[in-house]
């Protein structure tokens, strides 16, 4: 098997894992709502649902839903055309995508099992406030940061290995 395939292997089943684990966690633990402080003044875990974008924008719009179910399934036929085509030494490609791919994939589960994305981990400092993410969310973020560093400064060179 190539080394682009295993790592978005590995990814995939690590990562897909560790969000549905967690999201089960938090919705057999956690009622809605409720928020349990882990660090304090900085971390709490709190379940809720969002039926929204990112950061729960266009929750409260009627078929939202579908609207975001449409744009997972585009975005993870793209990646899975995309992947197909990068060389197989554009190792930190593959990555990036992966993570990106989980994450869509993760997300887009929750949407069919229960119409909307579970999130818990809710981030704040003083009066400041993060919206509450999960693993799906933490991968999509990462894996998109990380692409954009390679594009905007590494080009090609970084992707290829010892490059």
């Amino acid at each position: 098997m190539k080394r682009k395939y295993r790592i978005f292997l590995i990814v995939f089943v690590f990562l897909l894992a560790l969000d549905q684990v967690t999201k089960l966690f938090i919705e057999h633990y956690f009622p809605f709502h409720q928020s349990k402080e882990v660090i304090k003044g900085v971390l709490n875990i709190t379940h809720v649902l969002n039926k929204g974008a990112a950061f729960g924008l266009m929750a409260d719009r009627q078929g939202a839903s579908f609207i975001f179910v449409i744009i997972s399934l585009v975005a993870i036929v793209f990646i899975l055309y995309y992947f197909r085509r990068i060389e197989e030494g554009e190792l930190w490609t593959s990555f990036c995508l992966s993570l990106i791919f989980t994450g869509a994939v993760g997300n887009l589960i929750d949407r069919f099992r229960v119409g909307g994305v579970v999130d818990f981990l809710d981030f704040h400092y003083k009066t400041w406030h993060w919206p509450a993410f999960n693993v799906a969310d933490a991968a999509i973020t990462v894996g998109v940061s990380l692409l954009a560093i390679k594009i905007l400064w590494g080009g090609r060179k970084v992707a290829k290995e010892g490059g």
